[in-house]
This record gives C-alpha cells, sequence and structure tokens, in this order.
C-alpha cells in the first residue's frame, strides 16, 4: 500500500499523516437519501463487507468508548463492555458521538477524534491484509493494514462482533 494517496483532508487523514501510517484514500459519491452507510461503502468501492468496517460509540457504565466492527456485523454490546472491564454498554446517542467524535454519523473515523476514547477493533480485522474505516465524511473511506489501525488509535483488537 501507498504511503498516502492525494485525496481530501479531513481531521483523520491529518491524524494519519502526522503519525506516519500509510494509508489510502479511496472516495466515492455518497447518495445524501443513503441510511446505510456501511452498504453504500461496499457497494460503491466494491469491496467485500467484511473489509469494510464501521466506527460506533457506546456507553459503558457511564464512559465512552469506541467499537471497530464490520459493517456486515452486529456490535456485541456485551463482549465490548467485558473487554473494557464493564458491566454494561448501551450504544452511545447519536447527538453525543457527533459531538464527542466531531463526526456526522456515518462518517465517524476512528482517526482524529476530538476526545481520545479507549477503542477496540473486532479481531476478524487481523485475518485481513487491509480494511476500510471512515475518513472522517460520509463518502470518504481509508484503508490500512489492521496493525497500523491499532497503532493509530492506541487500540486492542478482541472478539466484539456477532
Amino acid at each position: 500500500m501507498a504511503k498516502r494517496t492525494p485525496g481530501p483532508s479531513t481531521p483523520a487523514t491529518a491524524a494519519l499523516a502526522r503519525a506516519g501510517i500509510p494509508f489510502a484514500v479511496r472516495a466515492y459519491a455518497h447518495d445524501p437519501a443513503a441510511t446505510d452507510f456501511g452498504a453504500e461503502a461496499v457497494r460503491e468501492l466494491g469491496v467485500a463487507p467484511e473489509r469494510v468496517f464501521k466506527t460506533l460509540l457506546a456507553e459503558i457504565d457511564g464512559g465512552l468508548a469506541v467499537a471497530i466492527v464490520p459493517v456486515s456485523a452486529r456490535l456485541d454490546l456485551k463482549a465490548l463492555a467485558a473487554v473494557l472491564g464493564g458491566k454494561k454498554a448501551v450504544m452511545a446517542d447519536p447527538a453525543l458521538a457527533q459531538r464527542k467524535t466531531g463526526y456526522v454519523v456515518g462518517g465517524i473515523s476512528p482517526f482524529g477524534q476530538r476526545t481520545r476514547l479507549p477503542t477496540v477493533l473486532d479481531a476478524s480485522a487481523l485475518a485481513l491484509p487491509a480494511v476500510l474505516v471512515s475518513g472522517g465524511r460520509r463518502g470518504l473511506d481509508l484503508e490500512l493494514a489492521p496493525a497500523d489501525l491499532l497503532r493509530a488509535c492506541g487500540a486492542s483488537a478482541a472478539e466484539i462482533a456477532r
């Protein structure tokens, strides 16, 4: 994968560039009527659904955490809570997620968020040479190696998808 392919600048791309993380920009024309952002990315980028990951925020015992799971799967909230030493997890309110990350729902990137939060990547990513995650806006994905994603986010990997 190239060091960095030219493309739009977002807090996510800037954070990766500052960290020296190699990534490729994969942009597509976002349909404003789309509501399943993951399915749209899979379709428009022509990649397997298990390679495209969504970035979700969850509240665990009153604190926030980031979960990165394949768009073809669901977040296992119990597993996420257990990995982070919590008792109960629920999905974060979308408005809160937007405020804490600085990104809109459907464009939340694990990189360059306003507030650095505990982050867990689903372990399925580790079997892939590269994954795609949001680049900080709808219609913009970033492709990078799972090990680089973990390093850039200070994340851990665990089975958190079902």
